[in-house]
């Protein structure tokens, strides 16, 4: 950034840090710089000492001394229940289809209404920002209740209203669902914060002609379809015995592959399957844990990946996962990964760092504005304090770095244990050593302590436990 000389500049925030890791340009990691935010947006990423020169923030308080972090864009969880946060631990140990339809969609016809999401997805909110989540997909009955909850919050939602064609708490028919969903999509058009999209369930939950109606009305509005596909090898077998189609196929012959499909789940993926979401330009959105918990599966990752497909990561709802930790998941992610394909070097970290960034944000059709540090971003990211047990001075290392990596052995010469920064992000599963978060800005998390709020009102939530 060109500054004339002896120029002081204002700023909302200025964010110095150890390190910052701005996804964008791949590879790259700033060492003893800052971030300079105004209004919604980050400025420009400076040295440290150009900052202390040249800029003032507007408030004290707002200058941060980050001397034993990492900066990093916030992480954007891209498939989720929030309010699924009161029902965690309900039906623990079953397999998809007893788990739905003995335990989950009985409960929820019992005890979910407005007031039930409201308060299960101030919980959720708060999980996923003290764990460095600025972003999150939802899936879910009263989706304006979600969206009211994380307007209020401060938080960014992707909301994507369900679809079936049978009745449930908040809908009788497709009909209903679609037309309870566009008002709430009217009503969010112009927020910051919220953006609206539709939800159609599963291809075997929802028919042909509303599929198609879907098809139509995201053309149209250019929104997101975001559905489970693939999700148990059953599903497939299913389709397969009622149309001679595996779902998938089902869906490109209605139109639905295209940029805007959130292929959710897909461990019944076959080859033929991979190149077809690819030719559509489709995006996958992996749920590892609760694919592994509610034993549906594996999904090909790395095959995926070889083909070119777009992927991101969601850790599904509380209730078939049981938290909300990004950075636990993008650690599962990444082992499955290796052990699933025999290949040790799939999804290794860097693309695990890049799956919850800026492949969700491409996923979103805004890799302009979110998933990476850099000047005209939003001004979403998080802070990480590196003293922890796993990264605690104790050692002295000298490695020489790799050229293609400047995150590599980026402490040699000085004690620490710390080779390689974006590894100890993956696999030590830092979620609980984020202590600062921001979201447009405007600073939710401080120290480890929530500052909207939320925490208060999701104490509610406890009045909605499902015995």
């Amino acid at each position: 950034m060109e500054l004339p000389s002896n120029t002081v500049t204002t700023v909302d925030h200025i964010v110095y840090a150890r390190y910052i890791l701005p996804v964008v340009p791949r590879h790259k990691l700033y060492e003893n710089c800052a971030l300079l935010i105004k209004d919604e947006h980050i400025v420009d990423i400076v040295t440290s000492d150009t900052a202390a020169q040249s800029f003032l923030s507007e408030k004290p308080e707002n200058t941060h001394r980050l001397d034993h972090h990492c900066v990093m864009p916030g992480l954007i969880n891209m498939h989720g229940h929030a309010a699924m946060s009161l029902l965690r631990g309900y039906a623990d140990d079953m397999p998809l289809q007893d788990w739905l339809n003995k335990a989950i969609w009985p409960a929820e016809a019992k005890h979910v209404s407005a007031d039930f999401v409201k308060a299960g997805t101030e919980l959720a909110m708060a999980e996923m920002l003290l764990s460095g989540t600025t972003c999150f997909s939802d899936m879910y009955f009263y989706p304006d209740s979600c969206a009211a909850a994380a307007s209020r919050a401060g938080m960014r939602a992707n909301v994507y209203f369900p679809v079936l064609d049978f009745p449930s708490v908040w809908a009788r028919d497709a009909d209903e669902y679609l037309s309870k969903g566009l008002d709430i999509a009217d009503e969010y058009r112009s927020s910051e914060l919220i953006t609206v999209g539709f939800g159609p369930h599963a291809p075997y939950t929802v028919s042909d002609a509303a599929l198609a109606r879907i098809t139509t009305l995201a053309s149209e509005m250019d929104a997101v379809v975001h559905i489970h596909l693939h999700e148990t090898q059953q599903e497939v077998e299913d389709s397969l015995t009622q149309s001679g189609k595996r779902p998938v196929e089902r869906l490109a012959e209605l139109g639905m592959l295209s940029p805007r499909l959130h292929a959710v789940h897909m461990t019944a993926a076959s080859t033929e399957d991979i190149e077809l979401l690819t030719q559509h330009n489709a995006h996958i959105i992996h749920c590892p844990a609760s694919n592994m918990k509610l034993a549906s599966g594996f999904t090909p990752v790395d095959q995926m990946q070889q083909a070119g497909l777009n992927l991101a990561l969601g850790t599904d709802g509380a209730a078939s996962n049981n938290q909300l930790d990004l950075f636990c998941e993008m650690r599962l992610a990444s082992l499955l990964a290796k052990g699933y394909s025999k290949n040790a070097s799939a999804f290794d970290a860097t693309a695990s760092i890049e799956s919850v960034t800026i492949n969700a944000a491409r996923a979103l059709g805004r890799e302009d504005d979110l998933g990476s540090l850099g000047a005209g971003k939003l001004a979403d990211l998080i802070a990480i304090d590196l003293r922890s047990m796993a990264q605690e001075p104790l050692m002295s290392v000298s490695v020489a770095p790799k050229a293609s990596d400047a995150g590599s052995s980026i402490l040699a010469q000085t004690k620490s244990p710390v080779h390689r920064l974006l590894s100890q992000l993956v696999y030590t599963s830092v979620g609980n050593q984020v202590s600062h978060v921001w979201v447009a800005g405007r600073l939710l998390v401080q120290e480890k302590r929530l500052q909207n709020g939320i925490y208060e009102r999701a104490k509610q939530g406890l009045s909605y436990a499902v015995c």
